[in-house]
């Protein structure tokens, strides 16, 4: 079959490449799956097999944006326990999360997932780790939800066996056995990972946190990823009191504890990391260990400030998270732009901190960086996959700002007018293309109601 090619033109682009290469006005063309040509000006002349083109006049082009951390099970318990620090609203929530069942977690993931694409994610990640006894199969159902989608996706098959009565977090049924996690993990990494260059999902080994998991589900769960060849991910130095949690049971603080479980690598990426002092830092960046960056969820915990601009500075790979919507009730990763920019400059480095583009590389190359598929995504280069957003820029929200990546992360949350996954369309003019957001919508506040009751009559 012959090549069908898109061509976009017209339009401002930040490609996001390694010498951050920008066009005031220039053309993307799309062949099948792949990116064949970014450049100034007009598309080269008689392409042949042109299915459409695409005025981009009032446009930015940038890669598509790369979420590297969520728990999509969580868009149906927003709204709880909004005064909360990350423990107390651990406690609170999980009797709710240890009732989630099949259905719960599909509509959820629908929710997640739907809110994510139509503001310009094209890559999207799930930590899923509640997986309560007999409640069906839970990361088919995640996966079923971003196939229909239409996005590219990495399942961090999660797990927790230390409840509270091995003075952990979580309720004595919401967690697995040692055995049955690890047996469980393997069995969707065999089922589900796709390992191609252009694979839409994959599959990463994901215990949930130091206090959440046994130090032999950590080894064992490392050791289980590098026999499989997948990533491996879970929380790290979120909090004051998991860095105290850490210090009382295993003797050392969070990094040491990675360390010494064989839990730093190029492989492995954690969520947070907002506690990290100077060894820590230099720890990650020796063993390129990568960051998912969450602004939002840490200010609404109130867990702290992430040293960011230090990270980038020692050379560790650090991605934007929305975290699960239970603690960023948004649900939206390209207002995280805008927010890892504004929180981080109250640190330590004031306006010096970040600038717009480091924050727009943040959200796409570095979360490329950080799920191990920088040679596929995160850039817009000639031979990587076509994951890429056209933002609307030319409204009232951006007009009158003349930089347009400046428009992008300073301004208000741009409208997608087009974005492109695997050289498929996937949004158009903000509304998403291959599902319902009106009937997901309707489903996601069904199966929050049914989860309350349920709650409500344990």
């Amino acid at each position: 079959m012959a090549v069908q090619r898109i061509v976009i033109e017209n339009c401002a682009i930040a490609t996001v490449d390694a010498g951050d290469t920008e066009y005031a006005s220039g053309h993307i063309v799309v062949a099948d799956n792949r990116i064949e040509s970014v450049g100034p000006g007009k598309a080269p002349e008689n392409l042949e097999n042109v299915v459409r083109r695409i005025d981009g006049t009032g446009h930015l082009a940038t890669p598509g944006l790369v979420n590297t951390h969520h728990h999509f099970y969580q868009w149906i318990t927003r709204g709880l326990a909004t005064d909360h620090n990350l423990f107390d609203w651990l406690v609170a929530l999980y009797p709710t999360w240890a009732r989630i069942d099949e259905q719960m977690a599909y509509a959820a993931a629908q929710g997640s997932l739907a809110m994510m694409a139509r503001g310009g994610v094209t890559t999207a990640m799930d930590h899923h780790y509640v997986f309560p006894k007999g409640s069906g199969d839970l990361s088919g159902a995640i996966i079923r939800a971003a196939r229909e989608t239409g996005v590219r996706f990495t399942l961090a098959r999660g797990s927790m066996d230390r409840s509270e009565k091995d003075g952990g977090l979580p309720p004595d049924f919401a967690v697995e056995t040692l055995e049955g996690a690890l047996a469980a993990t393997e069995a969707t990494v065999d089922e589900h990972h796709d390992a191609s260059f252009d694979a839409m999902t994959q599959v990463a080994v994901a215990p949930c946190s130091p206090f959440s998991v046994s130090t032999e589900l950590m080894k064992q769960g490392a050791e289980l990823a590098r026999r499989k060849g997948v990533r491996l991910h879970t929380h790290g130095s979120e909090t004051v009191e998991e860095e105290q949690f850490c210090k009382e049971l295993f003797g050392m603080g969070p990094t040491e504890y990675f360390e010494s479980t064989g839990w730093l690598g190029e492989d492995v990426w954690m969520a947070h990391c907002v506690h990290m002092n100077d060894s820590d830092i230099a720890a990650f960046a020796r063993t390129k260990t990568g960051v998912a960056h969450c602004p939002s969820s840490n200010a609404r915990l109130a867990a702290g400030i992430a040293r960011v601009p230090d990270m980038l500075a020692a050379g560790v790979p650090v991605g934007l998270g929305v975290d699960g919507t239970a603690s960023n009730e948004s649900g939206e990763l390209h207002t995280e732009l805008r927010n890892a920019l504004l929180i981080n400059r109250l640190g330590a480095h004031r306006e010096a901190a970040l600038n717009a583009r480091q924050a727009l590389r943040l959200g796409t190359y570095g979360g490329a960086q950080v799920l191990g598929r920088a040679s596929q995504v995160g850039s817009l280069e000639a031979g990587k996959l076509a994951d890429l957003v056209l933002w609307k820029l030319d409204t009232l929200a951006h007009a009158s700002i003349a930089d347009p990546v400046t428009a992008l992360v300073f301004g208000a949350a741009a409208p997608v007018t087009l974005s492109l996954v695997n050289g498929k369309p996937v949004v158009e003019d903000s509304r998403l293309l291959n599902v319902d957001e009106d009937a997901i919508a309707r489903s996601t506040r069904d199966e929050a109601q049914r989860l309350a009751r349920i709650t409500a009559r344990a």
